[in-house]
């Protein structure tokens, strides 16, 4: 769909908003995708204790997703997330010979991903935005309206939320527990992975429900 013809489509910011962020969560099977490597490791890991046998089927369960997105020749973006993320976990585990160094890459990532969004926010720039700019053509005509900025800055704030409370609640259990603590980290992962995201998509979609912010097209 080209720029004049989602202009159309949405006629205000928030249903813009909408139908962007409906791309960028991947919908359900997006969703399942990202949790299968997790559930796959962890179960291999309670049933052998068996790190590399874990990791071979974790990432052969990525693998063989990709391969269904390819046959089907539908988008693999989601896919490839999931195996680049647990890719890198095998790495640090296969590294450090710890289980548990599966999850640091992703307790890493929630850390730093939540600094990031943060620090767009107090300079003004809150990532959001540029999903506005996706659509006017101008990836920077939004921040002209002081209005487009305030909402873009509490729909950023709603993808701070949960990846601050994963690094709250999973960065103890990697410290304390250990190897011990190997299947609590996988369970966690999964348990606050899409129901915090979905958490997180239904708070947006209720705000933007709220809001009728028209939306002003870049000017040639």
């Amino acid at each position: 769909m080209s720029t004049t013809e989602e202009n159309t489509a949405h006629a205000t910011v928030e249903a813009a908003m909408r139908g962007q962020l409906a791309k960028a969560f991947g919908g359900v099977r997006g969703t399942i995708e990202a949790a299968v490597p997790t559930i796959a490791f962890t179960v291999m890991w309670i049933v052998t204790s068996d790190l590399r046998m874990s990791l071979i089927v974790s990432v052969a369960a990525a693998v063989a997703l990709l391969l269904v997105r390819v046959l089907q020749r539908s988008t693999p973006q989601f896919v490839l997330n999931s195996l680049v993320g647990i890719g890198i976990g095998a790495f640090f585990a296969s590294r450090t010979g710890e289980a548990k160094d599966v999850f640091l890459p992703g307790i890493l990532y929630n850390a730093g991903y939540a600094m990031a969004m943060l620090l767009s926010i107090v300079t003004r720039w809150p990532v959001v935005g540029f999903l506005i700019g996706s659509v006017t053509g101008d990836p920077t005509s939004w921040r002209k309206d002081p209005d487009v900025v305030r909402l873009c800055s509490k729909l950023t704030w709603m993808l701070i939320i949960p990846c601050v409370v994963r690094v709250a609640v999973q960065l103890p259990v990697y410290l304390i527990g250990g190897n011990d603590a190997v299947a609590e980290l996988g369970i966690l992962k999964i348990v606050m992975g899409w129901p915090l995201q979905v958490a997180g998509l239904a708070a947006m979609v209720w705000l933007l429900a709220r809001g009728r912010t028209p939306i002003r097209p870049a000017v040639p």
